[in-house]
């Protein structure tokens, strides 16, 4: 069964998770800090155990379930292909199924489905 998208926000040590079939939105403090003062995504384990919790605790680990990460910290001079492969495998250790990595303003749930269905 194809879950509906899920909006994956990244911050400094937080992410914000929203659930498209529910229309929810969960957040979660990273503890222990996966930041870095030059980098986003400075602690990878770190990163992957805070965000397979958060999608554990909000919807259960669900496969085949499409996502978009968006991160909004740390991001002068664009993302580098490193940076681009983190976002992509944090992701895909959560359940997501396929991963579009977005870079620029806010989505709404209708722009996070067009983005995925490469509107």
């Amino acid at each position: 069964m194809f879950s509906k998208p899920l909006y994956i926000q990244v911050r400094q040590n937080e992410f914000q998770l929203r659930d498209l079939d529910t229309a929810r939105t969960h957040r979660k403090q990273a503890i222990p800090e996966f930041s870095h003062p030059r980098m986003l995504v400075g602690n990878f384990s770190a990163a992957q155990a805070c965000l397979k919790t958060l999608v554990s605790e909000t919807r259960g680990l669900t496969l085949f379930t499409p996502a978009v990460i968006h991160p909004l910290a740390t991001l002068e001079g664009g993302l580098s292909q490193v940076e681009e492969q983190v976002f992509q495998e944090l992701a895909r250790g959560a359940g997501a199924s396929r991963v579009l990595v977005w870079v620029g303003a806010p989505l709404s749930d209708a722009e996070v489905l067009a983005k995925l269905r490469g509107d």
